[in-house]
């Protein structure tokens, strides 16, 4: 699905786009109920079976450096964990993330204890940066996910492709926004989205300008009451503008593009959470420079559906597709029948997601020896005080 207007309905969706920033669908509103912010049956019923009716209800809106906002039916609170909870996490995927449902009570007038995380629906993740073995939330309980590239510099189909594996894993749906459109002729951008195409299947994608709002009445015809969407994409594509753009506020800082180093300036330093009028819920995200794969193999498959339908016909069933005789994937690239720059990506997006399990099996190796030493350790303080 592929939305490309001509010039001439750019001026008029230009003009429709401005009235309805005076009415429902670009504004943001204060009052709503759980629902709104999208909670469902399966939360509730979670919460009554784990006894946590005395608790408040509320949702992650913000998250910077371990502290947290968290927005309930009639406000917003600055929230931060019970020692329980930090005292038991074992790894960052144990504290909140935006988009997380949570367990409060209020302490004060605008402060809340967090004491429990319900259970996450759906989870984007990728490797923490510098961290082997590690993930790090970008966040939970999403819907869809809009990946934004900017289509005049550093166009990148393999990032794409990473962003949808990501997304893919967590059963998310995902949206291609190709944004910046005024900036390129209609013959470059016709080639971005023919090469897109080729790679990409059964993927929206929506064409898209700030700066004339070309692609926005597309764009706002995927947002649903209750449902979650978060952006993705690298610094400088333009989410905080896109935000800024669907709120019809300028809530969200914006920054230009390094002059010396052509790349985007990290203008978003934190994850936040804001609800539509319409209903929808969008989460805005720092932009990534790297998209490191977790244990992403399902996803990864879905998004090479191509190179898994042509595994079926592999000489052996642990084919690698790397180097092995007999096999169909490395044939269909020799007769140019599988792209090979996508093959070559998916190659890399499992060594990748090979080395993150070696090195979350080496960190429990040594969780575990460390665990015997301790015990080890306290059971010779026991002898050597049964001796005293």
């Amino acid at each position: 699905m592929i939305y490309l207007c001509p010039v001439e309905l750019i001026l008029n969706e230009r003009r429709v786009t401005k009235k309805f920033n005076f009415t429902i669908i670009l504004t943001k509103i204060n009052y709503m109920d759980l629902q709104d912010l999208g909670f469902n049956r399966e939360f509730e019923n979670y919460r009554k079976e784990n006894n946590l009716e005395s608790f408040q209800v509320g949702r992650v809106i913000l998250e910077h450096k371990e502290r947290y906002v968290v927005k309930t039916e009639t406000k917003e609170y600055e929230a931060e964990i019970i020692g329980n909870l930090r005292f038991t996490a074992r790894s960052r995927e144990d504290f909140p993330a935006v988009g997380d449902w949570v367990a409060i009570s209020e302490y004060d007038k605008d402060k809340v204890l967090i004491h429990a995380i319900y259970p996450r629906k759906t989870v984007i993740e990728r490797q923490a940066v510098g961290k082997f073995g590690e993930k790090q939330i970008i966040a939970s309980n999403i819907d869809y996910a809009f990946i934004v590239q900017a289509v005049d510099r550093d166009f990148n189909i393999n990032r794409i492709e990473r962003y949808l594996a990501i997304c893919n894993n967590s059963k998310v749906k995902a949206i291609i926004i190709l944004n910046k459109v005024d900036l390129i002729d209609h013959d470059k951008l016709t080639e971005i989205i023919k090469a897109s195409q080729s790679r990409i299947t059964a993927v929206p994608i929506i064409a898209l300008s700030n700066k004339t709002k070309h692609g926005y009445l597309s764009l706002m015809e995927y947002f649903e009451k209750g449902k979650t969407y978060c952006l993705l994409g690298s610094s400088g594509v333009g989410k905080s503008t896109l935000m800024n753009n669907i709120l019809g506020s300028d809530q969200m800082k914006t920054n230009t593009i390094s002059q010396s180093t052509s790349k985007g300036r990290h203008v978003t330093s934190h994850r936040e959470l804001v609800v539509l009028e319409n209903g929808g819920i969008l989460i805005d995200n720092p932009g990534m420079r790297e998209v490191g794969m977790t244990d992403s193999g399902e996803g990864i498959e879905k998004t090479f559906e191509q190179i898994a339908e042509l595994a079926v016909n592999c000489k052996y069933a642990n084919c690698t597709h790397a180097h092995e005789n007999g096999c169909a994937v490395i044939e269909a690239v020799k007769n140019d029948e599988l792209d090979k720059a996508a093959y070559e990506n998916y190659l890399k997006m499992k060594r990748e997601e090979s080395f993150f399990e070696l090195s979350q099996e080496e960190k429990r190796k040594k969780d575990k020896d460390f665990g015997k030493m301790v015990k080890n350790v306290k059971k010779d303080l026991k002898k050597l005080k049964g001796n005293r």
